[in-house]
C-alpha cells in the first residue's frame, strides 16, 4: 500500500468545507483525493476498511494547487507561442510578401529584355513567360495569404484556450477546479495541438518560373551576335599566373609547361600548385562576354571564381570546380563536364569546340557557356554568385587564347 499523505482516519474532517461536497456513501467532506481512481473522496473512504484503502491518497488541496500550477506553465507557453505567431505575421509574412513581388519584378524585367532582341521570333514565348511569373505571383501570394488565415484561427483559438483556463484559475475552487481536470486536460492538449510555423518554399517566390530553353539559346545567339565587337577586353592577371604556365606579352594566351618556371616570383596572389591564372578585371554587375580559343588543347577549364579562391596548395581548395569559389567549363581529353564545389555534372558533347563563348549576367545570376560556331549553349548555371568575379583559366595540355 502506498499513499502520498498521511492516511486519515475515518470521521469528520475539515478541507474543502461544505461547499466542496460531501461523500455519498458516507457523509463525510470529500477532502481527499484518490490518485487511483482519479476523484475526490472522503476520510472513511481513504481510511481503514474503505473502498480506497490501498489507493494512492493525497489531499484534495494539494492537488489542487498542482493542478493551478500546471495551468500557469500551460499559460505561460500559450502566451510564448502567441508571440511568437504574432511575430511571424508581422515581420515573416510581410517580408515574404514584399519580396515574392520584388523578385516578380525583377522576373518581368529580366524576360522583357531578353525577348527584346528576339521580338519577331518570340512574342507567343514571351506571353507565356509573364503569365507563368504571374502565375508564381499569385500562387506565392495566395500562399501567404493562405497563411496569413491560418494562423490569424491559431491565435484566435490560443487565445480562447488562454482565457478559458485563467478563467478556472481565477473562478473555481478547489473542488470545481477538480471537476474540471479532464477538460483542463483536453484544451492543453488541444493548445499543444497547435504547432508553430516552419519555413515553407511555398512562401517564396520560384525564379525558376522563368526558364526557357527557347529563350535562353535564342537570347544567347543574339547576344553574341549583337555584342561580339563590344566583348570585354579580358586579359590575363601575370602576378596570379601559376609557374606551370607561362603568358604570352600580349596577355591573352596561356601555354602549359611541365615543368615549374624558376623565374616565377613568390608573389601573394600566384596560383603555386595547380596551372590556373585569373584575369585583371572583375566584373560586379550587369551582362558580360568574352571568347576563349581553346581547339588547341584537350586539357583546361574555362569559367569563374571570386576573389576568395585560395592561391596556395594542392589542396583542392585552390582547384578550379572543386570548391565553392569557382564555376567552370572543363574538357580532359574527350570527356566534359561543369564543376563547382566538388561537384561535376558531365556534359555528353558529340564534338569539341574549337571556341568556348561565356556569358555572365549577374542581373539574373546566370552563367552561360556557348559554342559561338554552332550557336548552341553548352551549359547554363542559375545560382547567386557572391561579387566580384573574375574570369579564371586553367590549362594542363598545350594552349588557349581569349579572342579580341
Amino acid at each position: 500500500m502506498s499513499a502520498d499523505a498521511t492516511r486519515p482516519e475515518s470521521g469528520p474532517e475539515s478541507g474543502l468545507g461544505p461547499e466542496a461536497g460531501l461523500c455519498p456513501e458516507h457523509g463525510e467532506p470529500l477532502s481527499w483525493f484518490c490518485r487511483c481512481e482519479r476523484r475526490p473522496v472522503c476520510a472513511a473512504c481513504a481510511g481503514l476498511g474503505g473502498r480506497c484503502h490501498r489507493h494512492r491518497i493525497r489531499r484534495a488541496e494539494e492537488h489542487a494547487e498542482e493542478l493551478r500550477n500546471k495551468i500557469v506553465d500551460h499559460c505561460e507557453r500559450l502566451q510564448l507561442q502567441s508571440a511568437g505567431i504574432t511575430k511571424y505575421m508581422a515581420e515573416v509574412l510581410p517580408a515574404k510578401n514584399q519580396k515574392a513581388a520584388s523578385m516578380a519584378s525583377a522576373a518581368r524585367e529580366l524576360v522583357i529584355q531578353r525577348l527584346s532582341l528576339v521580338r519577331s521570333l518570340c512574342e507567343s514565348e514571351e506571353q507565356r513567360l509573364l503569365e507563368q511569373v504571374h502565375g508564381e505571383e499569385e500562387r506565392a501570394h495566395q500562399s501567404i495569404l493562405t497563411q496569413r488565415a491560418h494562423w490569424a484561427e491559431a491565435l484566435q483559438k490560443l487565445d480562447t484556450l488562454r482565457t478559458s483556463l485563467v478563467d478556472m484559475l481565477t473562478h473555481l475552487d478547489d473542488f470545481q477546479l477538480i471537476q474540471k481536470e479532464q477538460e483542463i486536460f483536453e484544451r492543453t492538449e488541444e493548445a499543444e495541438g497547435i504547432l508553430d510555423p516552419q519555413e515553407s518554399e511555398k512562401l517564396s517566390f520560384n525564379e525558376k518560373c522563368t526558364w526557357s530553353p527557347l529563350l535562353t539559346q535564342l537570347w544567347a545567339t543574339a547576344v553574341f551576335g549583337s555584342l561580339s565587337a563590344g566583348m570585354e577586353e579580358v586579359r590575363i592577371n601575370q602576378r596570379t599566373v601559376s609557374p606551370l604556365l607561362r603568358l604570352s606579352d600580349d596577355q591573352r594566351t596561356l601555354t602549359f609547361n611541365a615543368k615549374k618556371s624558376k623565374a616565377c616570383s613568390d608573389d601573394p596572389e600566384r596560383f603555386d600548385h595547380w596551372p590556373n591564372a585569373l584575369a585583371i578585371t572583375s566584373f560586379q554587375a550587369g551582362l558580360h562576354v568574352w571568347v576563349v580559343n581553346v581547339q588547341n588543347s584537350c586539357a583546361y577549364k574555362v569559367g569563374v571564381a571570386s576573389a576568395q579562391l585560395p592561391r596556395k596548395g594542392s589542396g583542392s581548395d585552390c582547384r578550379l570546380g572543386h570548391n565553392a569559389f569557382s564555376w567552370v567549363f572543363s574538357r580532359y581529353d574527350q570527356q566534359f563536364c561543369f564543376s563547382h564545389n566538388g561537384q561535376h555534372e558531365p556534359l555528353g558533347l558529340l564534338r569539341c569546340p574549337a571556341q568556348l563563348g561565356v556569358l555572365l549576367d549577374l542581373q539574373a545570376g546566370e552563367l552561360l557557356f556557348y559554342e559561338p560556331a554552332s550557336g548552341m549553349v553548352l551549359y547554363a548555371c542559375h545560382t547567386s554568385f557572391p561579387g566580384p568575379l573574375f574570369p579564371v583559366f586553367a590549362v594542363a595540355d598545350q594552349t588557349i587564347s581569349i579572342v579580341h
